[in-house]
């Protein structure tokens, strides 16, 4: 008797084709097929960074909760308080174990009083939305994945409201930092026009519907909207760089079901005097207990060396103490960075430490966060 190990298929994006003309360089990411480069990393870097950047975000999954519980259910499994959220606005947060670690983070979106939309990460959806029916159960409301029903489109960079104008009616400008609006964009009607991002720059995120000509058609326009402004179609590549310059946390690396909220720096997102939610207690016992043992820290490589993920991290005199979460050549800032977890007593910054790469310690410094901040305008 034979055996084969079948190769798992690969979900993807309405855009796969358009990405292959385009001569990307295709990955495997969290089960999806999905661009990591096109043009090649540094380049679309610095486009983001100083004029525009187009991304296929569509892998991202978006959770709606509708009913007249719907916001008791959005606190109960969500560690911020949503209950602040005016109409049209959104919020960064997080669903949390009992233990107040991570099942992954989140952005919560208020429709009306009674609808939210959590827009969830890719590898995470399918377990996203089983862990949230199975705590808004109680509640009076109906939770649904509409994941499949949206293609996500993120135009990002300095130009990119210039961009994005030039295909809507709607007044981009008027629209604050993690707010949105319903409008048309490229003669669709009811698109949601989000601005928010991952990359640390002025941005905006378009739900549009996923069928395979609307959304080639909206990608093929914004490049050429974009095309005075050399905009680049950009990749997963680019878009982690980006946020690690940025102090943006990924889950899988910064943030895990064994890290909980305040090692990761989070706490400020974590809002304990609101009602009961999923990891309350815990998180208030680490609060009184003294707060976390270990926290994530900005590292800047002091000597030539890149620090990768996985890496550990040493003291001076070679102990090992922690393990680098996110690591890379910072393309805009040109240094070498990462984050890490270390002990409290050396999260200070400007402590000396070390990462221990290919078996030499190379000498890092911790450096305040974020690495990169964009100019104020």
């Amino acid at each position: 008797m034979s055996t084969s190990s079948a190769t798992p298929v690969l979900s993807k994006t309405s855009l796969n084709a358009a990405h292959r003309q385009l001569g990307a360089k295709m990955v495997d990411f969290g089960g999806w097929d999905m661009p990591v480069e096109y043009s090649g990393l540094i380049a679309e870097h610095m486009a983001v960074r100083t004029r525009a950047g187009l991304f296929d975000v569509s892998h991202m999954g978006e959770i709606q909760l509708r009913g007249p519980e719907a916001l008791d259910a959005v606190q109960f499994v969500s560690m911020n308080d949503a209950s602040k959220l005016s109409e049209g606005q959104a919020h960064y947060s997080a669903l949390l174990t009992e233990q107040g670690t991570f099942v992954d983070d989140i952005l919560v979106h208020k429709f009306s009083p009674n609808d939210y939309l959590l827009v969830v990460n890719a590898g995470t959806r399918l377990k996203d939305f089983a862990w949230i029916k199975q705590h808004a159960r109680r509640f009076h409301c109906h939770v649904s994945d509409y994941s499949d029903h949206y293609s996500q489109l993120a135009i990002q960079g300095p130009q990119a409201l210039t961009v994005l104008s030039k295909l809507t009616s709607v007044d981009l400008a008027a629209i604050k930092n993690y707010h949105f609006v319903w409008g048309s964009v490229c003669g669709l009607h009811n698109v949601l026009i989000s601005r928010t991002g991952y990359t640390g720059e002025d941005g905006f995120e378009i739900y549009i519907p996923s069928d395979e000509a609307t959304t080639v058609r909206v990608w093929n326009e914004i490049l050429e909207a974009g095309r005075e402004f050399e905009i680049l179609p950009c990749g997963l590549g680019a878009r982690n760089t980006l946020r690690l310059e940025a102090s943006m946390p990924l889950y899988g690396h910064e943030i895990t079901d064994r890290t909980n909220v305040f090692e990761a720096g989070l706490g400020r997102f974590c809002k304990l005097d609101k009602p009961e939610f999923l990891g309350q207690a815990s998180l208030r016992q680490i609060e009184k207990s003294g707060g976390p043992q270990r926290r994530l820290v900005g590292l800047e490589m002091v000597e030539r060396g890149i620090g990768r993920d996985g890496y550990p991290v040493c003291t001076v005199d070679g102990q090992e103490i922690g393990i680098v979460t996110s690591g890379s050549p910072a393309p805009f800032l040109k240094k070498n960075i990462a984050m890490a977890y270390v002990p409290a007593a050396h999260s200070e910054v400007n402590t000396e430490l070390a990462v221990k790469i290919r078996g030499q310690n190379v000498r890092a410094r911790v450096v305040p966060q974020p690495f990169y901040r964009r100019p104020k305008k």
